[in-house]
């Protein structure tokens, strides 16, 4: 009777372990982007694609949205500067004032990103030779959110 516990009990432990595995890497992936990372990473997408259509509807909105977070974060995950940034893009009135006002921001969270070895496999690091700015997307396709319609597709993943 021992003896098939103990077999029965090793079984088990065995059939668990890929699942404690998964589990694990899932947990990790969740804890590199924890609140507000996750919500600053999920607005700022919203205004890459905006801008990659040439619009700049709803950036407003959303660069608000990440100024907000980055302020009201008591562990204090993202620098100020990404705050201050966000506002500036905020602020702008046109599709030049805003893509001029994404680049540093972009730079901030790809930064972010590569120091904190987080977000590897969702989000890729696009690079601009054109405007010599990157930014941050989830797909592999390009959508330069710098050039738009005129040059949709320049740029090269670094990651």
């Amino acid at each position: 009777m021992l003896k098939s516990t103990a077999h029965l009990f090793l079984t088990l432990v065995v059939a668990a372990l890929p699942l404690a595995a998964i589990s694990a890497e899932d947990k990790k992936a969740d804890d590199a982007l924890m609140e507000p990372v996750k919500s600053v990473l999920d607005h700022y997408l919203k205004i890459q694609g905006e801008l990659a259509k040439d619009s700049i509807k709803g950036v407003d909105e959303h660069a608000a949205a990440i100024a907000k977070a980055v302020k009201g974060d008591a562990m204090k995950m993202l620098s100020p500067d990404v705050a201050k940034q966000a506002d500036t893009l905020a602020q702008a009135k046109d599709l030049k004032a805003a893509r001029a006002a994404f680049k540093p921001l972009s730079a901030s969270l790809v930064k972010y990103l590569a120091d904190n070895k987080s977000g590897v496999g969702t989000y890729h690091e696009a690079y601009c030779p054109m405007v010599k700015a990157s930014w941050l997307q989830t797909g592999k396709a390009i959508k330069n959110p710098y050039m738009g319609k005129q040059m949709l597709s320049c740029g090269e993943l670094k990651n």
